[in-house]
């Protein structure tokens, strides 16, 4: 239900998140929980998550830090090996576990224990088809041949189309999506694909990185590509289909790491994920739509039903903190100090 400064949605669901781990998940958790029923908790800690066994131990300390009085749900994920047994998934499924997570080795943060050929995987993946888990994947080949921007485009003629043919009943979610060769893709790719898609690459493209100086609270991977990749994400987002779902990517990193030589990929966005999503739809004059994307179709794609009750955003000027707390250090959102449109109502 929307006017013309409200705006109610079903309770969303975050399909890709980072929380770390020990004091600094303490300090973020409760950014997601206010505004998201559930959210899929990604596996890669260091060391990563693996086991069924780690799985359930990291849910029982997301929630544990989950304020008193709000309702969420970590659906959890393990880190895709070059050596997962397939003999894991009967485990992973029975205990509630929903996907897999395939890094590509050395693609992002914390993904050198990555898979370094994916027929190495084809016995799990076979496991993960006939049991109906889900393979959450980064899209990029990490060749250091191909050229930084291209690295989605080539992921999907070197893996995901062989894997698609390999294995047709396999769901798989094409993640944080950054280019207009992948909504084409995931548009055009079946009933079995879906991609997720964040805030922040339905509203930056590569300029923002480098405007007014290197701003690397706005550099994560994949990184944000050009202009006319942003407005295929923001078409595809608001086009009505249902493949295509909410997915932050938040990331959270110590400022001082992000303000860094070499800065840490990844963008923080939990605190207001869904004021800047709804600045994304209103910018597509497609307000009516954020809820299927927020709220209805991951859901459906993981065979899940929709949240009970609803948040509410209200169109009001406030200013977004310029840092928060991260366990003992700081944590700078993006566009920190900023005013935002949208508010969320507790």
């Amino acid at each position: 239900m929307s006017t013309q400064d409200t705006l109610t949605l079903l309770r969303p669901d975050d399909w890709h998140l980072h929380v770390r781990d020990g004091a600094a998940m303490a300090t973020v958790v409760p950014h997601t929980a206010r505004q998201f029923g559930r959210a899929i908790i990604m596996p890669n800690l260091r060391p990563p998550v693996t086991t069924t066994e780690q799985a359930l131990a990291y849910r029982d300390r997301i929630l544990a830090s989950v304020p008193a009085g709000l309702s969420f749900t970590p659906l959890m994920t393990l880190y895709l090996t070059d050596n997962t047994p397939a003999s894991e998934i009967e485990r992973a499924q029975a205990a509630g576990v929903v996907a897999l997570k395939l890094y590509p080795a050395g693609a992002t943060t914390n993904s050198d224990a990555g898979v370094t050929d994916i027929r190495k995987t084809y016995a799990t993946l076979e496991a993960m088809q006939r049991a109906g888990l889900v393979l959450c994947v980064h899209g990029e080949v990490t060749d250091s041949t191909v050229d930084l921007f291209d690295r989605e485009a080539v992921f999907i003629d070197r893996v995901m189309q062989p894997l698609r043919q390999d294995f047709p009943e396999l769901k798989v979610v094409f993640e944080h999506i950054t280019t207009k060769e992948a909504a084409d893709y995931v548009a055009s790719a079946g009933m079995f694909t879906a991609a997720t898609i964040t805030a922040h690459h339905l509203l930056y493209n590569r300029n923002a990185i480098f405007q007014g100086g290197l701003r690397p609270h706005y550099y994560c991977l994949p990184v944000l590509k050009r202009e006319i990749h942003r407005q295929a994400l923001l078409a595809a987002a608001t086009s009505g289909s249902d493949r295509f779902f909410l997915g932050t990517d938040s990331a959270p990193h110590p400022a001082h790491l992000k303000e860094h030589a070499a800065a840490c990929a990844g963008c923080y966005t939990a605190l207001s994920a869904m004021e800047l999503y709804a600045e994304a739809f209103e910018s597509a004059g497609a307000l009516d739509r954020l809820e299927a994307f927020a709220s209805r179709n991951g859901p459906a794609f993981y065979n899940l039903p929709v949240n009970e009750g609803t948040i509410t955003l209200k169109r009001e000027a406030w200013t977004l903190p310029e840092s928060v707390a991260f366990g003992d250090a700081s944590l700078k959102p993006l566009r920190g100090g900023e005013v935002m449109n949208w508010r969320l109502v507790d």
